[in-house]
């Protein structure tokens, strides 16, 4: 059975923010439920293949807590930090190891990453992922989404044996044709940084989660877990979600059927 894993939830600074005593990033440093490293998932197979989306700062923390100590395959959504900041220690890992990793990105998130990483090939092989490709017997197409005052990201849409699902961690104010993607699907994986954000709307980058909701009424997923998740959002709250929509929590499995 295909599962996802959340390895990271958290937005760019993560939960808690180093500068902050609000009363979720004081919780999250004792208790640690509201804990959160930067966005990342797992997808697992039955068969013991997998691959992860993103590969962050806490690429070495995640991969510590699951005990693993490589990881072949890794798709990149986009080239900002809380997203890229691991490749040099996958990279490294690959060289001490004597194996080569295997990234997945869209040629212009790849030159991006050889400029900022020009190192990159000496270890990885990169695949293009402009026209779709199949890992672990899901087909993935990629597309371009608004990401605000950050430019842009990509969003992912999977395929297998009539399952669809969706990840798109970074996005705002998506048009109707990046909108079209993520109709008829099982699943959505949606980032939501604030529940209701009250900044000036061009200086924003990510959904809130009052945005989404509405985004959720015209595409109408089975199911949406919210994640890319700031200190704003207390996992010890009710918000009065449906109970198809959810946050997502460190560690947490979603079935993928």
């Amino acid at each position: 059975m295909d599962q996802l894993v959340f390895l990271g939830t958290g937005d760019a600074m993560g939960v808690p923010r180093v500068y902050c005593d609000c009363r979720v990033c004081n919780e999250a440093r004792s208790s640690g439920e509201n804990r959160r490293y930067r966005s990342a998932v797992a997808v697992e197979c039955g068969d013991h293949r997998q691959f992860m989306i993103d590969c962050g700062p806490d690429f070495r923390a995640s991969m510590e807590r699951r005990g693993q100590r490589f990881i072949e395959h890794i798709v990149i959504t986009h080239a900002h930090f809380d997203h890229i900041g691991g490749l040099p220690e996958w990279a490294d890992a690959c060289r001490w190891l004597g194996r080569r990793g295997q990234m997945y990105a869209p040629r212009e998130v790849v030159d991006i990453l050889l400029r900022q990483y020009p190192w990159l090939e000496r270890n990885l092989d990169i695949h293009l992922l402009d026209d779709g490709i199949t890992l672990t017997g899901w087909s993935i197409h990629g597309w371009k989404v608004n990401h605000g005052k950050n430019g842009y990201s990509y969003a992912y849409r999977f395929s297998k044996q009539g399952y669809n699902w969706a990840y798109c961690p970074d996005s705002i104010g998506l048009p109707p044709e990046q909108r079209r993607p993520l109709n008829g699907l099982d699943l959505l994986i949606l980032g939501t940084s604030f529940y209701k954000e009250l900044a000036e709307y061009s200086t924003r980058s990510v959904y809130d989660v009052t945005e989404a909701l509405e985004l959720l009424q015209e595409v109408q997923p089975k199911r949406t877990v919210f994640t890319h998740m700031s200190h704003d959002i207390d996992l010890a709250r009710d918000y009065g979600l449906s109970e198809r929509v959810s946050f997502a929590r460190t560690g947490m499995a979603v079935s993928l059927r």
